[in-house]
This record gives C-alpha cells, sequence and structure tokens, in this order.
C-alpha cells in the first residue's frame, strides 16, 4: 500500500504547481487528450487538481470528472476548488488503488506524474484498465521516467497499446 506525504510536503508541492500552471495550463495539456462535453474522466492522482478543474470545465454539466488521491487533503482541496467555481460535476475518490466505479465507465483516465512513486503498478493498471470502456484513453504522463520506461511500463501486462505520442502524454488505448 502506498502511503500519502505529509501535508506540508504535499502544500509546498501544490505551491510549485500554480507557478508550473502559468508557464504552461493545464488545460493546454489537456487538448492532447480530446476530452468532449459528457465524457466521464478520472484523475488518478489528482493532487490538488491542477488537472481535474479543468477537465471538469471541459465534460461539462453532462460529463463528470472523478478525482482520486490517497492524500486526505488532496482530496479535501479538490473538493474545495471545485465547490468554489461552482463545478458540480466533480466527485472525490480517497484511495491508493481501487476506484470504486463501474466497469466500462470511463472514457478517459489521466495517469500524470504518479506512476514512477506506485508501489504496485500493475494493479493499479489492471484497475484502470477495468474502469476504462473499450474504446476509453489512458493519458500519461510521468516526467520522472524516459520514454522506454513509460512504454514498458504501460503495454507490458497487454492491458494497454500505445495510440498516440502526443507533444505532451502518451495516449493509449485498452489492449487487443
Amino acid at each position: 500500500m502506498d502511503k500519502p506525504m505529509s501535508d506540508f510536503h504535499f502544500r509546498f508541492m501544490a505551491l510549485g504547481y500554480r507557478f508550473r500552471d502559468l508557464l504552461v495550463p493545464r488545460r493546454v495539456i489537456l487538448e492532447e487528450v480530446g476530452i468532449r462535453p459528457g465524457f466521464h474522466v478520472l484523475d488518478y492522482g489528482c493532487g490538488p487538481g491542477s488537472y481535474s478543474l479543468p477537465a471538469a470545465e471541459l465534460v461539462g454539466g453532462s460529463g463528470r470528472v472523478y478525482a482520486l488521491d490517497i492524500q486526505p487533503l488532496a482530496v479535501r482541496m479538490v473538493r474545495d476548488k471545485a465547490s468554489r467555481k461552482g463545478l458540480n460535476n466533480v466527485e472525490t475518490i480517497l484511495s491508493d488503488c481501487d476506484t470504486g466505479l463501474p466497469a466500462e465507465s470511463l472514457d478517459v483516465v489521466l495517469l500524470y506524474d504518479t506512476f514512477h512513486g506506485l508501489s504496485r503498478p500493475g494493479a493499479v493498471l489492471t484497475e484502470l484498465s477495468r474502469v476504462l470502456k473499450p474504446d476509453g484513453v489512458l493519458s500519461f504522463n510521468d516526467h520522472h521516467l524516459k520514454d522506454a520506461e513509460i512504454l514498458a511500463g504501460v503495454t507490458d501486462k497487454g492491458l494497454f497499446r500505445l495510440s498516440v505520442r502526443g507533444k505532451r502524454v502518451y495516449n493509449f488505448a485498452k489492449g487487443t
């Protein structure tokens, strides 16, 4: 089981993300994923919500964003930010792996800057494959890993195959 970082470390990381997001807004990255109104999206390892909130705006009122994190402070931050912005289509999940979502219920899963720190990456990928629709997209980026590590880490079990390598993200389809 993974352990959440300390609240102090999390707050420090969240502050750094604010500056990062000024340089390259997360919505620019999400454009590579193809999120559309009505989509159901999981932001796995959501942190302070850098991707969850822009995704919620993209899916609109007919869509849904699930923001999952192991850190209780992250879940509270996302819930509070969504409430302040009037985003009623964001639901938070406190978990280290299991989403609790129905099988084949998601159009997109965002797995950004999380994979390198997972103690059970295979279990997480199995869960993400389970909840993605047959034509769903696993959008992946982890600046801690090299291209070969990303491709091997995500595709080795046969759960996913590379669909598109974008400028900032890898989009994977469910394996065949």
